[in-house]
């Protein structure tokens, strides 16, 4: 929560960075967040720099790992995050039907598309899931369904681990043509899994896969760095994931939990997204972009929600041993 800076107080979270701890403020904003450890650092060093008299604290973890922390502290009572910043939408709509999530209208709500936007939780920025192939793509690897071939091996990340993951699961469990019957067929083919999409990357980038579901973020900066490998934008399309913030309603005062999502929205926000490789929610900021000509789907994310525990439940049974 927002509450008076304490000398000597011990930090429950990780401090981001040095600026970021480095001021005398009068409060500290407490942010749970999956999102990157460099786009939380920029985007909190823009809030502080307009927000001198707030100091900053995170907590940044895989998914699973910061869904864990909020549950353990609402079972104990005592929930200590003033803003949710997380990958996929999924455990927003558990949090806005609990009744956790500050209802109002944010400044700059309106320029994030309008399916990316509820009255409790907005799109920051949108992850794109891909293929990752070696480079030169010497399989010929173009479709989701290429990846079902016992000649190659495949890594797909743990949706229970990685919210982008479970987006890719949303996904392919609700459409028709593939549903839970595509991981079965995956499985059977010899695909096995990996914890994080990050791991798929370095797997086909050590030759020990062929191919691999992973974020293209992940891809294109490993390409960028050397990696042998290379990004497919598969047929019928890749997913995409946009990646919600919102404020816990028992934030202490709101203003500036508030202030923090409205500048992570501001085109000032928005650039500093942008300039650390996602691609913004809000049109017309410098960042990355699909190629020409590639396809993209969004999950329905409210139908996935209400399968959540019928999806989870369907892919434990294929790939837990």
């Amino acid at each position: 929560m927002i509450k008076p800076a304490r000398a000597g107080a011990l930090l429950l979270v990780v401090a981001i960075a040095a600026t970021a701890c480095s001021g005398g403020g009068d409060a500290t904003l407490t942010i749970y967040t999956s999102v990157t450890q460099a786009t939380v650092d920029a985007v909190v060093a823009g809030f502080e720099e307009a927000n001198p008299d707030v100091r900053v604290e995170v907590f940044r973890a895989p998914t699973g790992e910061v869904t864990a922390r909020i549950e353990t502290e609402r079972r104990t009572g005592s929930l200590d995050a003033d803003v949710i910043w997380l990958t996929d939408p999924l455990s927003m709509y558990r949090y806005q039907a609990d009744d956790l999530l500050a209802t109002w209208d944010p400044d700059g709500a309106d320029t994030v598309p309008a399916d990316a936007r509820t009255d409790s939780f907005w799109g920051t920025r949108v992850l794109h899931l891909v293929i990752v192939t070696r480079e030169g793509n010497p399989d010929g690897i173009e479709a989701w369904r290429d990846l079902v071939d016992s000649s190659l091996s495949v890594a797909l990340p743990d949706p229970r681990f990685a919210g982008s993951a479970f987006a890719a699961l949303g996904y392919f469990g609700l459409e028709p043509g593939f549903g839970l019957e595509f991981y079965e067929e995956l499985r059977a083919s010899g695909a096995v899994q990996v914890s994080s999409p990050g791991d798929v990357v370095t797997g086909v980038a050590e030759g020990r896969y062929h191919a691999g579901l992973t974020l293209e973020f992940s891809a294109r900066v490993a390409a960028d760095k050397g990696s042998p490998i290379e990004t497919v934008w598969p047929a019928p399309a890749a997913i995409a994931v946009t990646s919600p913030i919102a404020v816990f309603d028992g934030a202490e005062p709101k203003d500036g939990a508030r202030g923090f999502v409205d500048h992570v929205l501001s085109s000032t926000g928005q650039a500093a997204i942008g300039s650390t490789g996602w691609t913004p929610a809000v049109t017309g900021i410098d960042g990355p972009l699909p190629p020409d000509g590639a396809n993209i789907v969004y999950p329905d994310w409210r139908s996935v929600f209400e399968r959540q525990d019928d999806l989870v439940a369907g892919y434990a049974a294929v790939f837990d041993d």
